[in-house]
């Protein structure tokens, strides 16, 4: 594969992928979300186009004109927009919402999915420029959690499991075996950042994939700005799932956790 598209939203996902694709010399024809996507993909990619959000068919007619087939969709959009700033859909967009029986995350990816393969255009995984990214069983830091917090770690897991496969989040907050907080529409870093004055610190965070990930839609990612919300909320642990967890660079977010005297085990 020598020529990918790349549909951008916010967060450090996008980058990350952007520059293991350069590195291995895919030419990357970019749609970045306005207000969403980070600039610095100006510099890892080959061409870019800022939509709005709501530009489907644009972006489709992009694509095509740049003789795109296949194609990945990474970053997260902030859903608060949609009650916010209520941005106008074009054709596409309608089309993609017609499509959908819901406005779950997963059921919004899987009708645009739908979408661009109706007009040509395949979405693949970005998992296969990112396999060493990928979260493998075991201990990254320095800290192990504790046992009160490996029950901890059950108890949430359980929660967060469930959680992701209703399609409201991935994140639950627990400590001493009680839910703190759970991730719906606000994201990830809010909601560990509400748990720790919940639980006055040493809060253990889950964060699991759907019981069925589809590794071409929204896969679980933490990054440096996981670990300052930890920081934040002055949590012990953070446990992520092995296979279907993406870390964006291990030896910083390590590096930062011990630092912190944070634990980051993946179960």
């Amino acid at each position: 594969m020598k020529r990918l598209g790349l549909i951008a939203g916010c967060g450090d996902f996008p980058l990350l992928f952007a520059a293991q694709a350069k590195a291995k010399g895919i030419s990357l024809i970019c749609v970045a979300l306005k207000d969403e996507a980070s600039p610095k993909l100006e510099t890892l990619t080959d061409k870019i186009y800022w939509l709005s959000f709501g530009e489907v068919k644009k972006a489709v007619e992009i694509f095509k004109s740049e003789n795109i087939k296949k194609a990945v969709m990474l970053g997260g959009i902030n859903k608060r927009r949609f009650f916010k700033d209520r941005p106008e859909a074009d054709e596409g967009a309608k089309a993609i919402l017609n499509f959908a029986k819901d406005r779950k995350d997963l059921t919004l990816f899987k009708a645009a999915a739908l979408f661009l393969r109706l007009h040509g255009i395949t979405l693949q995984s970005a998992v296969m420029c990112l396999k060493d990214n990928i979260a493998r069983k075991g201990c990254l830091t320095e800290k192990k959690p504790t046992a009160a917090q490996w029950e901890d770690i059950r108890f949430g897991y359980k929660i967060a499991k469930r959680l992701a496969g209703l399609d409201i989040g991935q994140t639950v907050v627990v400590k001493d075996k009680v839910a703190l907080s759970i991730e719906a529409i606000e994201g990830t870093d809010a909601a560990i950042r509400r748990a720790g004055p919940l639980g006055n610190g040493d809060v253990v965070v889950v964060k699991a994939a759907r019981p069925r990930q589809d590794m071409r839609f929204d896969i679980p990612v933490i990054g440096v700005n996981t670990i300052e919300s930890l920081k934040e909320a002055r949590a012990a642990c953070l446990a992520i799932e092995k296979n279907k967890t993406l870390i964006t660079d291990k030896q910083q977010i390590s590096r930062l956790a011990n630092q912190a005297g944070i634990s980051i085990v993946v179960i």
